[in-house]
Parts: C-alpha cells; structure tokens; sequence
C-alpha cells in the first residue's frame, strides 16, 4: 500500500490528537528492492518524493531529508505478479545499469567467504564503514552541477537528445527529463575524471545507462531484434559530436 511506503496518519486516543507514522521514504537513501512486484499504486507514491524531494500525507506535505535518492531493483525473469514501471517512474531515474553474473573469479571468492562464515546480513561483522555524510555528498553535488559545458556541447547532447524522438525505431523518445539527465551525468563524468570540463566523450560514456530506459521502441522494430540500447548505439554514431 502507498501508506507502507510514504506513511500514514494515526490517531492517539490517549490525547485525541493524530500523529504523523513516518514510512521508509524519510530517509537519505532508500532501496526499493524488486519494485516491480509492487502495485501500481505503491510504485505511484514514489512519483512526488522522487521529483519533489517531498511527500503529501492526508494533505499535508512534508520535505524528505537531503540528500535523498531512489536505489531499485527490478526482477528481469519473472513476468507473473509484477507490474511494470510507468514511463513516467522509469524517467525519474537517472541512470539504469544491467548486473549480469559475476566473473568466475570473483564468484569463486564469494563461495570462499561463504565457507569461512561471512554473512552477508552481520554489517557489523563486514566492515562496512561511513565514508562521507550528507553533507559531503551535497558539496559534490554542488561541484558537480559547477562542471563547465560549453556551448557546442549544449547543442550536441540537444542533438543527441532529439534524435532518439525522430529515429524510425522509436515510438517514444527520450523526454526533456533524460535531456537534463544526461547533462548531470556528463557533468559526474566529468568530475570523477578530475576535469572542470565536460566532453562529448563524457556524452557518450553515460548515454548508453540514461537513455535506454526512457525509449521505447516500435514494436515492428522489436520484432526485428531492435533495442533501445541499439538505438542509443545507433544515435551516438550518427549525430556528429564537437571537437572537444
């Protein structure tokens, strides 16, 4: 239910007064995870709090902490009890990565901690330490919305952007979302590369895990073997990119 997630209202008998029951979105980040075996009306409650930074509850709306960030994961097998996310969830997202298996040698690690009795759900016994605070992500935010884009780039990822609407594959291109979506990723590219500047080179390196999930092809194409990665891959090497 929605009210699982965002929270709900309770009333106090004790003082008649109601109270807010905070749900896991007030939090910095949150993991929904198969969030596609989730209802339609569930994965609708993330809508506001991942475009907003907000929630509204009985009508009251409340701020979300900063930084937030949506992590999900999705079952790619089954089809039988879960509902697909709405194009309008899928673009708020701003990147899509694919894990298929791990190598045979880090697999191998992984049975061998298992045999020498790590657990994966014992943190404590893991290691797992704090490297940065909220604070610390919002500073490089901050430096990375500061990476220079020169004008010609502008237009090329403007360029990049409108091909994937006009491709003969596509019956849904990308939105002006995943256009300001590649620019931030572009500009993080840019930044853990330890550069003030970002390339058409960084357009690219990020293309290929923000815009396929916001494409949806033609079913013809589909049919024919046709991706939305392919299309991206298509796109990157037919609109001309600016000398960096």
């Amino acid at each position: 239910m929605p009210s699982d997630v965002v929270g709900t209202t309770v009333f106090d008998q004790r003082s008649a007064t109601f109270s807010l029951r905070r749900g896991p979105v007030f939090a910095g980040v949150l993991l929904a995870d198969e969030i596609n075996r989730t209802p339609p009306k569930t994965q609708a409650a993330l809508l506001e709090a991942m475009e907003e930074r907000r929630v509204t509850i009985d009508g009251t709306t409340y701020d979300l902490p900063a930084p937030f960030l949506v992590c999900a994961t999705q079952n790619p097998i089954e089809f039988e009890g879960t509902y697909p996310l709405p194009e309008a969830q899928l673009d708020r997202f701003l990147v899509r990565v694919r894990t298929g298996y791990p190598s045979p040698d880090d697999e191998r690690a992984l049975i061998a901690r298992a045999v020498a009795g790590f657990d994966a759900h014992d943190l404590d016994a893991a290691g797992v330490e704090a490297v940065a605070g909220a604070d610390d992500v919002l500073a490089a935010r901050r430096a990375v919305r500061a990476i220079h884009v020169a004008e010609s780039l502008q237009a090329y990822l403007y360029d990049v952007i409108a091909a994937t609407r006009t491709s003969p594959d596509v019956a849904l291109g990308a939105s002006p979302r995943a256009a300001l979506a590649l620019l931030v990723a572009a500009q993080a590219a840019a930044y853990l590369d330890g550069r003030a500047f970002a390339t058409s080179d960084d357009v690219k390196d990020v293309a290929p895990i923000v815009l396929p999930h916001r494409i949806i092809v033609r079913p013809e194409a589909e049919l024919d073997g046709t991706s939305a990665d392919d299309v991206v891959t298509r796109v990157l090497a037919s609109v001309r990119a600016p000398e960096n």
